[in-house]
């Protein structure tokens, strides 16, 4: 069984996000999400309420599992049988941030990415845009996936 693992802090889980989880439906037999926690880093949403959040967004979708993770991602992706890491890239710097990444992750463990691109009404979309318009009061709503 091909596993994919999409990884991140997902604070919060944006339609970017769901872009490339829904375009690599179709490549995997299964997808887990790893929700990244940090305690040193400061998150709007609990590790609970971001994986949970992401678990009821797919809920319908079986392939989907959703887990929080506190180590690194190469050791998660063994933890879960993923073959593959798979990374979204929104623009240059993400691409040369993600190939370090991609290298390390295959020398370390063996384990392959596969980056998809951003499309391209998602390429300025980030979480960290979405907390700051949050914090000024301003609606998000349409940033943010839905159960379809």
């Amino acid at each position: 069984m091909m596993t994919g693992l999409f990884v991140g802090t997902f604070d919060p889980f944006t339609l970017g996000h769901d872009s490339i989880v829904r375009r690599a439906l179709p490549l995997f037999e299964r997808i887990v999400i790893g929700v990244g926690v940090n305690p040193a880093k400061q998150t709007l949403l609990s590790a609970e309420e971001r994986v949970q959040a992401i678990a009821d967004l797919y809920s319908d979708l079986p392939q989907i599992e959703v887990l929080p993770f506190d180590d690194l991602t190469v050791d998660l992706a063994h933890r879960v049988g993923a073959q593959c890491i798979i990374k979204g890239v929104r623009s240059v710097a993400d691409f040369e941030y993600e190939r370090a990444q991609a290298d390390f992750n295959r020398r370390m463990g063996g384990v392959e990415t596969l980056l998809l691109y951003a499309e391209p009404q998602w390429e300025s979309l980030s979480s960290t845009m979405v907390r700051t318009l949050q914090h000024f009061g301003k609606p998000i709503d349409e940033y943010l996936p839905h159960k379809q």
